[in-house]
């Protein structure tokens, strides 16, 4: 079969570095986004700061300070999501032209592997490319639903509905604050599979080194140690 001989193109090498490309890739979000107790995440720390922020909001006059946080909010989503489409519409280009594929493709590897082989390592990077834009737009959105919840808070800090509500927009804006990031980690591991085309090895490599500076940042890093240093009272102000 046509598939399978297309398969025999790629060495076991490339099969294990596209493994820890993709298994990285699947495994980070839910360690980052369900992190053990005793050690959150720099995202788990953030949707806690999240759920103040609307809890403060009820009480804050004028509240022009949050809406502005929240149309900047869009915008960097809808930059990304401009960023994404134009990767997608590139990549698309790049693989309905051959002779230029191939020409860049001997540029780098000094090789001469069918053209097929160069075309399904764009496809790859084109399938980050695309699950980015798709969390990006949901982001985009779910911004938008947070600002619509904002406005329908009581101006009133005594009425029954105003904490409630409150809290539904931030709800509403961890969750869309959680596919902006996935969006993120699609875009930097997308970055990674374009290694592939330099190789196996280069992939592994990048695949790894993807992996492990998205991991620190999550939970070595200085910012964490930043918002670490007030969660405990945020916690304990929360119960």
């Amino acid at each position: 079969m046509l598939w399978m001989d297309q398969m025999t193109l790629f060495t076991r090498l490339d099969y294990t570095a596209l493994a820890v490309l993709l298994v990285g890739w699947l495994l980070c979000t839910p360690v980052i986004e369900h992190p053990p107790t005793r050690r959150p995440s720099v995202s788990a720390l953030m949707a806690d700061y999240r759920r103040e922020w609307m809890r403060h909001f009820v009480t804050r006059e004028p509240r022009i300070f949050d809406s502005q946080i929240i149309g900047n909010m869009r915008q960097g989503t809808a930059f990304f999501a401009s960023a994404s489409m134009i990767a997608i519409g590139g990549g698309f280009a790049l693989i309905g032209n051959a002779d230029i594929l191939r020409g860049v493709a001997q540029d780098l590897t000094l090789g001469s592997a069918p053209t097929i082989v160069w075309e399904i390592k764009l496809m790859l990077m084109l399938g980050f490319a695309t699950n980015a834009f798709l969390k990006f737009v949901w982001s985009h959105r779910l911004f938008g639903y947070c600002a619509v919840l904002m406005a329908a808070v009581p101006n009133d800090p005594t009425s029954p509905l105003a904490f409630p509500r409150a809290a539904k927009a931030a709800e509403i804006n961890v969750t869309a604050a959680r596919s902006y990031n996935r969006g993120l980690r699609s875009v930097y591991f997308g970055i990674a599979s374009a290694a592939w085309l330099l190789g196996a090895w280069p992939l592994l490599v990048a695949a790894t080194f993807t992996l492990l500076v998205v991991m620190r940042r999550e939970f070595t890093s200085a910012s964490r140690e930043v918002l670490l240093e007030d969660s405990d009272q945020m916690a304990n102000t929360v119960k």
